[in-house]
């Protein structure tokens, strides 16, 4: 296992360690409360570790409605709502993920020269959310009693997998922090630009509109 980062003097604007804990305690306690729709808002004095909650709660609504257009049953009613749900998450996950990094770029000194980090800590904290997803139902299948031993086994040898890039990416971000707070590295805000929920940048929306435009003309 990767050994920790050593603590540092300068505060983080939050504890990577602690944000992967809150990651796994709200993907337990949602999945028992299955009908539970998490909150994606995003009030303007929300902190960045609140962000981060939001964040997660946006990559466990994806998540389950994936699985529900991967129902071979759902009818075409049905599927269809999920994909329009999907694009809608999507991008509250994406504009979340922008939200973080505005809100930490507000409150981290920066060095301006120091080099760019390719990857922001929103995208870092993105990949984090969907890895606590991943670790718990891989749990599951590593626990299922209906399933073989194989495919027991096989999930075990997977989370273990899993659990380790976690870890990784956990200290990875933690050392991250620790280097803009020591003018080492710096990290800029860089925008998805999603074109298909615009109906300017879409084709297949903005030739509906002029077709419906023409029609009533």
């Amino acid at each position: 296992m990767p050994e920790h980062p050593q603590p540092h003097e300068t505060p983080l604007p939050f504890t990577p360690a602690i944000l992967v804990e809150e990651q796994d305690g709200a993907t337990h306690r949602w999945h028992s409360d299955a009908g539970n729709r998490q909150d994606l808002d995003v009030p303007a004095d929300l902190s960045p570790r609140e962000i981060a909650q939001r964040l997660h709660a946006a990559n466990f609504t994806l998540w389950h409605l994936e699985d529900e257009a991967r129902d071979p049953n759902a009818t075409d009613r049905t599927i269809v709502q999920c994909k329009r749900f999907i694009d809608r998450t999507n991008q509250q996950r994406n504009n979340l993920v922008e939200r973080l990094d505005e809100s930490l770029l507000d409150r981290l000194q920066q060095n301006g020269t120091a080099p760019l980090h390719s990857e922001t800590p929103g995208q870092i904290v993105d990949r984090l959310s969907i890895l606590s997803l991943k670790i718990y139902h891989t749990h599951e299948e590593a626990e299922r009693a209906t399933a073989s031993a194989e495919h027991r086994e096989r999930n075990r040898q997977r989370l273990r997998i899993l659990t380790e890039q976690r870890d990784d990416l956990r200290d990875a971000l933690t050392l991250l922090f620790h280097n803009i707070a020591d003018g080492k590295v710096r990290f800029r805000l860089y925008r998805q630009m999603k074109m298909y929920n615009d109906p300017d940048l879409n084709p297949v929306l903005y030739a509906a509109s002029e077709r419906s435009s023409k029609t009533a003309s």
